[in-house]
C-alpha cells in the first residue's frame, strides 16, 4: 500500500464516454455543433432544476460571460473573494471593471456580514444603484469553495436590497443544494442571476475542459449561447451585429460530459461517503480537524479539507505537502490570496481576516470519486503519522 501512489482529484471514466466520444467522431461532429451538446445542456438543466443552460469552454468562460450578460462596464466594481482559485476573478478584468474583495466566512466563502457592512459603511445608495468612491458595485462574484454552499440566503438579500447582479461561481459545487430553509430544493448555481459550472479534469464531472452558464432569466441564456458562438446572426454570410467570443464547447467534450452527468448522481453519492470515513477517521485528532459544511445543505463535497492545529505544528504548509508526497500520497494548499497576487495587489481589499487565516491552514487530501476504503484508511494514518512527526 505504501508504494502505491494516491492523486488529490483525477477524473473517472467508467461510464459510456469512449462509447460516445467515437460515436462523435464517426459522425463528424467534432466542433462547436452537435447533438451531444445540447444534450448536455438538457442533462444539467434537468439535474440542477434550471430553465435552460449554455455549455462552453470553461468554468472561467462562463463567469465572463455572465458579467458580459450583466452589463459590467470599464470602471464598475465587483465584489469578490479573496479566496478562491484566481479564475473567479480574472474575468473582472476582461471587462476593465475593479474587484473589491470581501472576507470569508467559515465556510470558506464570501462573509455576508462583511458583505453588508461594506454595503452600509462604505458606500452610498442613489438612483437604484449601490456607488463605492463614485464607481456603480454592478456584481457579485459568489464562490461556492469546495462544494460548500454560500450563505445565499443572506447575500441574496443584501444584493436584492442594494439591486446587484448576484453571480454564483458554482464551478466546486455542482449537485450542492439547500436542504432546509427557504431556499430548500435551489442547487448551488440556480439562486443567484448567473450560475457558472466547471468540468476541469479534477471537477466532480469532466468533458475533459468545458463548463456551462445558467441563470434565472431563460432569455439571458440564450443570448449567452448567441455571444459563445461569435455572435451568428447569419451563419452562411457570417453577418455579426455584436461581439462574440469562441467560448462554445465541442461537440467532442460534450459526448464525454453526457456520460460523466450519467455517473453524476453516484459520484455525489461515493463523494459523501468518502467524506463520512475521513471524518470518523480524523475524529478526536488534535492536530488537524476536518472541515464540515454548511447545515441545512447537501453538499456535493468535492474536496475534503483539512484544518491544521498551528498552535502545535509550525512546518510550513510545503514541508508538509512534500513529506505526504514522499509517502504517495498527493495533497495541496488552499489557494495564495488573491489580493496577494502582482495583478491585484493594488485593488481595495475589505477587512481580510478569516481569509488569510484559513490560507495557512488548509490542507486538501486525496478526494476522487474511485478512491477506496483502504486508500482512504491509508491517507488519514499517513496525515496524523506526518503530523505527529512534526508536532511540538
Amino acid at each position: 500500500m505504501g508504494k502505491k501512489y494516491i492523486p488529490l482529484s483525477v477524473p473517472n471514466f467508467e461510464g459510456n464516454e469512449r462509447k460516445y466520444v467515437d460515436d462523435a467522431v464517426d459522425q463528424g461532429w467534432v466542433s462547436t455543433g452537435g447533438a451531444y451538446i445540447t444534450q448536455l445542456e438538457k442533462q444539467i438543466a434537468e439535474f440542477i432544476n434550471a430553465e435552460d443552460v449554455a455549455a462552453c469552454q470553461s468554468g472561467t468562460s462562463a463567469i465572463h460571460l455572465s458579467l458580459v450578460e450583466a452589463g459590467v462596464k470599464p470602471g464598475d466594481i465587483v465584489l469578490v473573494p479573496p479566496l478562491t482559485f484566481i479564475a473567479a476573478v480574472n474575468p473582472v478584468r476582461y471587462q476593465f471593471a475593479a474587484p473589491v474583495f470581501i472576507d470569508c466566512d467559515d465556510s470558506f466563502c464570501m462573509d455576508p456580514d462583511k458583505l453588508k457592512e461594506f454595503c452600509e459603511q462604505q458606500c452610498e445608495y442613489k438612483d437604484g444603484g449601490l456607488y463605492y468612491n463614485q464607481k456603480h458595485v454592478k456584481a457579485i462574484i459568489v464562490v461556492h469553495v469546495f462544494g460548500n454552499m454560500a450563505d445565499m440566503v443572506s447575500i441574496m438579500d443584501i444584493a436584492q436590497k442594494y439591486n446587484i447582479t448576484v453571480i454564483e461561481d458554482a464551478t466546486e459545487a455542482l449537485g450542492t443544494k439547500y436542504i432546509e430553509g427557504p431556499l430548500a430544493g435551489k442547487y448551488a448555481g440556480t439562486i443567484g442571476d448567473f450560475g457558472a459550472f466547471s468540468f476541469n479534469g479534477n471537477k466532480i464531472i469532466t468533458t475533459g475542459g468545458g463548463g456551462a452558464v445558467t441563470s434565472r432569466h431563460s432569455k439571458l441564456v440564450s443570448h449567452i449561447r448567441y455571444l459563445s458562438t461569435q455572435a451568428k446572426d447569419d451563419v452562411h454570410y457570417y453577418i455579426h451585429n455584436e461581439v462574440g467570443y469562441n467560448y462554445r464547447m465541442t461537440n467532442v467534450q460534450a459526448a464525454i460530459g453526457v456520460a460523466q452527468m450519467e455517473m453524476l448522481g453516484e459520484y455525489i453519492n461515493r463523494k459523501q461517503n468518502n467524506y463520512e470515513q475521513y471524518k470518523k477517521l480524523f475524529d478526536g485528532f488534535d492536530l488537524a480537524k476536518l472541515v464540515g459544511f454548511r447545515d441545512g445543505t447537501s453538499s456535493n463535497k468535492w474536496f475534503y479539507s483539512l484544518e491544521i492545529n498551528r498552535d502545535k505544528i509550525k512546518a510550513s504548509m510545503r514541508d508538509i505537502i512534500r513529506l505526504l508526497d514522499e509517502r504517495g500520497i498527493q495533497t495541496r494548499a488552499i489557494w495564495g490570496l488573491i489580493n496577494e497576487q502582482i495583478p491585484y495587489l493594488n485593488d481595495i481589499s475589505y477587512k481580510i481576516e478569516k481569509a488569510a487565516y484559513y490560507a495557512e491552514r488548509i490542507l486538501n487530501i486525496p478526494s476522487s470519486t474511485q478512491i477506496t476504503t483502504d486508500e482512504v484508511e491509508y491517507v488519514a494514518s499517513q496525515v496524523k503519522e506526518v503530523l505527529e512527526g512534526l508536532a511540538n
